[in-house]
């Protein structure tokens, strides 16, 4: 069967991604030095991200749509793995796990992710979730010798593969209610049919629950501390972000397309998990001890902060959605960043007196807990403000107050590493592992927190 090149440009930016995948694997083989595979996976980003805006368009009949709104995740996706790259080459080799695969299946978790975010089709949606699925058990687990990595893999892969069924059987439903699994063509049908609508209520509960595992939403957050806790930290990171977008690109595309008819239907089950989600990630977030648990919760807690974005059912909002997850991934992986900085830095402990051993180290890490607070001028200001905006101005006032409430609980256990590092005696010396790549990565983290900060129209608008 011959393909025309011109239905495979708006895939350009995915073939690129997957063939250099492959092509790192069988370059595994060669190179001993691991760091070469980074710098080509480098590379490989570069090019895609070039070639994304050369890529708008559709193909083989809608399955496949290069948008604007696409085009927008994927930059997130793209930087997500520049910088997932980055903080990983010294960290993988001081851990021992520096396996050639690992770049590789970064690559394809990232090809996975970019598939979600332009399929029009269901079939599209649900291959593309699986492959970054893959890709990250095996990540989550690839520090093969480590308990808690493979015990942590493990959870994921479970939990996982059972939100991966609620999702096709969501899927079969509007299929056998509709006849189809094109997004566009649900949205025409149930607008033009009297579906029963109980199986198409439930069609829409699973394909939500599905999605909310994904982007670690309550009660679907179960597995989130504890994968992040046993995970590689660049790993945990790459997370952090990654699944988080690509789950919140589909929400974004599936509800307000397929059940846009359904929107009464589905704001209170989404306003209901949004409260639950601020609740539990910031309240059990104080409890914590380990670092990378209180930022797993952390992340559960601004999954519901980008709720709120989808609520309203408005492009103002979906658009202050898509600026918040920019700006959380600057934030999030800037924290993460200085956690693979210090050589114990995983325990709330190892952070006492971190400002007067080693200051600077100190100061961006206060840069990266005050943004994640949402002070100005830090980014993370911006995002929060403009979530609450867009809510106030489609009439959900009291939505924001609860959610306002919640963010001055989570100022505590952001302030208390905060406090840890300048008003705690420091018991040991803490001792930093400073690399280029790793201070590049923190570089172009902190300096984003502080343009975005201070000139939010380089993303809005």
């Amino acid at each position: 069967m011959n393909i025309p090149f011109s239905d495979l440009r708006p895939l350009t930016p995915e073939i690129i991604m997957t063939l250099s995948a492959i092509f790192l694997l069988i370059l595994e083989l060669i190179f001993k030095n691991k760091g070469i595979l980074a710098l080509i996976g480098i590379i490989a980003a570069g090019a895609v991200l070039y070639t994304i805006p050369m890529s708008i368009g559709e193909t083989f009949g809608g399955m496949f749509i290069s948008d604007s709104y696409s085009t927008y995740f994927k930059l997130i996706f793209i930087i997500n793995l520049i910088l997932t790259i980055l903080i990983s080459l010294k960290y993988m080799k001081r851990q021992k796990a520096e396996y050639g695969e690992y770049y590789s299946l970064l690559l394809f978790a990232t090809s996975g992710m970019m598939l979600m975010a332009s399929s029009g089709d269901l079939i599209v949606l649900y291959l593309g979730l699986e492959l970054m699925a893959l890709s990250t058990y095996i990540l989550v687990g690839i520090k093969r010798h480590d308990i808690k990595s493979n015990e942590a893999a493990i959870k994921y892969f479970l939990l996982g593969s059972f939100s991966s069924a609620l999702l096709l059987y969501g899927i079969s439903l509007i299929y056998g209610l509709t006849t189809t699994t094109d997004i566009y063509k649900i949205a025409s049908v149930l607008q033009q049919s009297n579906t029963p609508s109980l199986p198409l209520l439930l069609s829409m509960i699973l394909i939500a629950v599905a999605f909310a595992f994904k982007i670690a939403a309550v009660p679907f957050h179960m597995w989130a501390p504890d994968v992040y806790e046993g995970a590689p930290t660049p790993v945990t990171a790459f997370l952090s972000v990654g699944p988080k977008a690509a789950g919140f690109s589909v929400i974004g595309r599936v509800f307000y397309t397929a059940f846009h008819g359904m929107q009464a239907d589905w704001t209170v089950i989404l306003i209901g998990i949004a409260i639950l989600t601020m609740a539990v990630g910031n309240i059990l977030a104080i409890v914590q001890t380990n670092i990378k648990r209180m930022l797993a919760y952390s992340s559960i807690a601004h999954a519901g902060f980008m709720l709120i974005g989808i609520i309203p059912g408005t492009q103002e909002s979906l658009n202050a959605m898509m600026v918040y997850m920019l700006i959380y991934a600057f934030m999030n992986i800037g924290a993460f960043s200085i956690v693979i900085l210090l050589e114990r830095g995983d325990e709330l402990k190892d952070y006492e007196g971190l400002a007067k051993s080693h200051p600077l180290v100190a100061a961006l890490m206060l840069v990266f807990m005050f943004s994640l607070i949402g002070i100005p001028p830090t980014a993370g200001f911006i995002g929060k403000f403009n979530i609450f905006m867009s809510a106030i101005e489609a009439g959900y006032t009291w939505l924001v107050v609860i959610a306002v409430i919640f963010t001055a609980i989570s100022a505590y256990y952001y302030l208390r590493v905060v406090t840890n590092m300048y008003m705690t005696e420091m018991k040991q010396e803490a001792v930093i592992a400073p690399s280029l790549p790793l201070g590049l990565a923190i570089l172009i983290t902190v300096l984003m927190v502080f343009i975005i900060g201070i000139m939010p129209s380089v993303v809005i608008g």
